[in-house]
């Protein structure tokens, strides 16, 4: 008979798969590592060990596991080294700092409207107070020279004019140096903090910076398409011999003799067996194109002797009812 291939196994090529992925997956990420040197330093690619996991299947894999080192130039290293050490120093400065910090953010902020407002009077008066008796003796002058005495409604209309300037001007001083004094001591409230602030802003660690490389696409294998693609071929190869076994079994039964002698036939290949025993191949006789099924004589003869006969030329034929008939 001939046998029919057997299906592949979709755990088997599932996990066939799943390595050749992983050696693309590899493959890729190596391609991928380009070591690198500029004129600041180096970036290399090492392999420093691997990684183990259980598959589906509870089986251990192993991939492996790599480090990125970045190494300066002595220029640049002694720079670093540098810049660490200033970086240290601040950071010590910050922290001794924030020590005063505690007792320092404890008083709560203090600011005094009157004190304020005394210290912009007390500073504005120096030369608002002049400039306002040389203009009250100048209007005052003007008025009596226009015949409006002291004492009239006239006269202490005017005075009195001059007097709201004189008042609207202090209380604009007040108010400008309210704010101005505010501002003052807010700021003298945040110095510290700000210092501080500075002084762990400087400490701040600086990250390495790498640049990108291009990147290596790989194409994977699709082993389980090859695999059923071959699977497909072989099937197609069985249903193929099949008919042609079939053809054959017409053949028998006209109970014809038929050239089956190895020395006349090429490419020989086993393609199947009958239920008796006997090894069925495909073949070409000489240099012949067509591809036949069918026995081999001397195999038959040695199984049954009666089917086999030798023609005038030499060569054996079979009679291939009799080699089927013999069970």
């Amino acid at each position: 008979m001939v046998s029919t291939p057997k299906p592949p196994d979709p755990m088997e090529t599932a996990q066939a798969q799943g390595g050749m992925n992983r050696d693309t997956a590899i493959t890729q990420q190596q391609l991928n590592m380009i070591n690198q040197v500029g004129p600041t330093g180096t970036l290399t690619y090492n392999q420093t060990g691997v990684n183990r996991f259980k598959d589906s299947q509870g089986n251990w894999i192993e991939t492996p596991s790599y480090t990125a080192t970045t190494k300066l130039t002595p220029e640049q290293q002694a720079i670093f080294d540098q810049t660490q050490g200033a970086q240290t120093n601040l950071a010590g400065l910050a922290n001794q700092q924030s020590g005063f910090l505690k007792d320092y953010l404890a008083k709560p902020f203090e600011y005094d409207n009157e004190d304020a407002e005394q210290w912009a009077y007390d500073l504005g008066s120096k030369r608002l107070d002049p400039r306002f008796a040389q203009e009250q003796e100048q209007l005052r002058s003007t008025l009596i020279a226009s015949g409006i005495r002291p004492g009239t409604p006239a006269f202490d209309q005017q005075m009195g004019k001059l007097g709201e300037t004189k008042n609207d001007a202090y209380n604009q001083l007040m108010l400008t140096g309210r704010q101005q004094a505010y501002q003052e001591a807010l700021t003298e409230r945040n110095q510290p903090l700000n210092e501080i602030s500075g002084l762990l802003s400087g400490s701040q660690i600086s990250q390495p910076q790498f640049q990108q490389t291009p990147q290596t696409g790989v194409g994977g294998v699709d082993y389980s398409g090859l695999v059923q693609s071959n699977y497909q071929a072989q099937l197609q190869n069985s249903q193929n011999a099949l008919g042609g076994l079939f053809g054959l079994a017409g053949t028998l039964g006209m109970g014809a003799m038929k050239y089956s002698d190895r020395r006349l036939k090429t490419d020989i290949k086993r393609v199947g067996t009958l239920d008796n025993g006997l090894p069925v191949y495909s073949y070409r006789f000489g240099n012949s194109p067509v591809t036949e099924i069918g026995l081999m004589a001397d195999e038959v003869e040695a199984f049954a002797p009666h089917a086999v006969a030798e023609a005038g030329n030499g060569f054996k034929m079979v009679d291939y009812r009799l080699a089927t008939e013999t069970a």
